[in-house]
């Protein structure tokens, strides 16, 4: 595993700030974190990186525990808020950033030319940060985080300041990454784009997670379903309406709710064997907003 968790909590005098983190995120995958503001995911990814100690519990990166130095080396992040100093030139802060990174000079050589090509600011390296745009200082903040070729990258919002072909360009980053064999932990309000790349989510709310696992699993929850029949009897509404959580029927066509994929199968099973005629089952696809959305409800 890239991240495990085993109970991490982390507490703020007497407030919580996360608590009970169980999470498990294979090396490999694209992970999405989301929740809403102050709900607790920058305390999660502060502790995973080192910048705050857990009250409890334990986590292990790389399969090492926490503040382990090599697995360190191999981490990357992008904090949703960071300040360069502004007289810097670009690559002056990439330079800088190697040496904290304990890169050699060969290594510096070959990683900051490639990582501004990666991130799109080759040529642009020269320039003082106090002439780059808010998307710009977004691409460097990325190719500071890749620039020791970690195997587990931290991305707190990475996309918030890009325009939308620099969110798609962000997207084709982190999809070659994977592809690369990289761990993306990605923090992101734009649901849309973590539906796009993400493998896995996990939600917290009030500092404590509410639902976690694969993407299409848990989409597939309540999945709403349309299907047209011709032969309808009472026998046969009473069966789908037991074997869904809500149904409805307008002469052939009807829609029901159903308790995940695995039951489609079970509805056409039940329509032939009630001597009915199937002429179409169409599965409804339910979006990260509207999973988002039912798990958080109304909260600010």
């Amino acid at each position: 595993m890239a991240i495990e968790t085993n109970h991490l909590t982390k507490n703020f005098g007497s407030k919580t700030g996360c608590a009970d983190i169980c999470l498990s995120v294979p090396r490999g995958h694209v992970f999405g974190f989301l929740g809403p503001n102050g709900a607790g995911k920058s305390t999660l990814v502060k502790m995973l990186v080192g910048l705050l100690t857990p009250t409890a519990g334990r986590a292990r990166l790389l399969g090492r525990p926490l503040g382990d130095r090599a697995a360190r080396r191999r981490t990357g992040f992008l904090p949703e808020l960071f300040r360069y100093p502004d007289w810097m030139t670009g690559r002056e802060v990439l330079d800088f950033y190697a040496g904290l990174y304990h890169l050699d000079a060969v290594t510096r050589r070959r990683r900051i030319p490639l990582v501004l090509e990666t991130v799109g600011l080759t040529g642009r390296e020269k320039q003082r940060v106090r002439s780059f745009s808010k998307g710009m200082q977004q691409r460097l903040g990325l190719a500071c985080a890749l620039l020791p070729d970690p195997d587990l990258i931290f991305l707190d919002e990475p996309t918030s300041a890009l325009d939308p072909l620099g969110r798609r360009e962000v997207r084709e980053i982190i999809s070659a990454l994977k592809s690369g064999g990289k761990t993306v932990f990605l923090n992101s309000h734009l649901l849309g784009e973590v539906e796009q790349v993400c493998d896995r989510v996990a939600v917290i709310r009030k500092g404590r997670i509410v639902a976690d696992g694969a993407l299409e699993e848990l989409l597939s929850v309540n999945l709403e379903v349309s299907l047209e029949v011709e032969g309808w009897t009472p026998e046969l509404e009473a069966a789908l309406a037991h074997l869904s959580t809500g149904f409805t029927r307008v002469e052939r066509r009807a829609r029901l709710t159903l308790a995940g994929r695995e039951d489609l199968a079970r509805v056409a099973e039940l329509v032939l064997a009630h001597g009915a005629r199937l002429y179409s089952l169409v599965p409804g696809q339910r979006s990260l907003e509207e999973l988002f959305v039912d798990l958080i409800g109304n909260e600010n």
